[in-house]
């Protein structure tokens, strides 16, 4: 095969073979980390999620201004556990709750974030980050295939309600939104549930097809455990993360029409880069305010977002991603 071949970014060997010089040269899938990819809601949301918390359960004397919350997690590294513990043993714990008790207060505290910080993300005042829109709109332009993937985020269905709405129907037709429903109904999809093999398939192929499957996922708990460096049982919790990280990747790149090896994956956090390592996609992580400080070992770029000096379409041309 030619050089020429790899002078487009991922594999073009493989694409332009099988688009033969279409203009579809380079799929790319942006993940729905929605909460660093798409918009950077940590930033604008997170601190303000956390006051909601606390006025929900009662605590009129907890409040964090921007330098109050600035400083927690400047010195507990962005671990919110931390920063609860620390911010009550300087103000002082609630006079009702028994010291045994702190732990499910955290826990209590943590849940009712989230539910706000996800209402926040859901809400017409959450920001895109700079520079999507323009994104998608060149990608559309030089005829590269666009997915949002959505499936392996909480949440994804009420997101991708949201991100439709944010970007305008006329823009998200521009691209194709992938989320629970669509993986469940992709090839792969099917095969992980055992669902959706006709009586006429081939027995065999099928029976090898879900054989490979089931030791894909054996592979991701094995993975997961070398990462915890786990000797005993682990919590599969994030075996099974990173196990729909995989099927919403491939269900994606099915979607598109092209092969996942030959698809880019944008991300924001370990979750897909985990899940594009796995499969062998490439990946770029944009970094968020949550993951300035965070390694991504196997990323094939680390940008800060989109256009300008960080991510654009050219550049996804011109770079080898193979």
């Amino acid at each position: 095969m030619p050089n020429v071949c790899l002078t487009y970014a991922i594999v073009l060997s493989l694409v332009l073979c099988q688009k033969i010089f279409s203009h579809h040269l380079l799929p790319i899938i942006p993940t729905n980390v929605y909460l660093t990819v798409l918009m950077d809601a940590y930033r604008v949301g997170n601190r303000q999620a956390f006051n909601v918390a606390f006025r929900k359960l009662g605590l009129d004397c907890a409040n964090w201004s921007e330098p109050v919350y600035l400083d927690l997690v400047r010195k507990c590294s962005g671990d919110e556990e931390r920063m609860l513990n620390l911010y009550f043993n300087r103000i002082g714990w609630p006079t009702s709750l028994p010291t045994n008790e702190r732990g499910p207060f955290i826990k209590s505290v943590l849940r009712e974030k989230k539910n706000a910080l996800d209402e926040f993300v859901m809400s017409k005042s959450s920001p895109l980050r700079p520079g999507v829109e323009s994104f998608i709109d060149d990608a559309y332009q030089e005829g590269i295939p666009l997915v949002i993937v959505t499936a392996y985020g909480k949440s994804g269905d009420e997101i991708a309600r949201s991100i439709i709405e944010k970007l305008g129907h006329e823009r998200i037709s521009k691209v194709k939104i992938v989320g629970n429903e669509e993986v469940k109904r992709s090839f792969y999809g099917q095969l992980v549930t055992n669902k959706g093999l006709s009586s006429g398939s081939d027995e065999q192929i099928a029976k090898e097809a879900i054989k490979a499957v089931s030791a894909e996922k054996q592979k991701i708990a094995e993975d997961v455990a070398s990462v915890l460096k786990l000797s005993v049982e682990i919590d599969t919790g994030s075996s099974e993360s990173l196990e729909k990280t995989v099927a919403a990747l491939r269900a994606g790149a099915e979607y598109a029409g092209v092969p996942f090896q030959n698809c880019v994956l944008i991300a924001g956090n370990q979750t897909g880069v985990a899940g594009a390592e796995r499969i062998g996609m490439p990946c770029i992580v944009l970094r968020s305010s949550l993951t300035s400080r965070a390694e991504f070992h196997s990323a094939k770029a680390i940008m800060d977002g989109f256009g300008g000096a960080d991510l654009t379409i050219s550049k996804l041309r011109q770079k080898k991603w193979s």
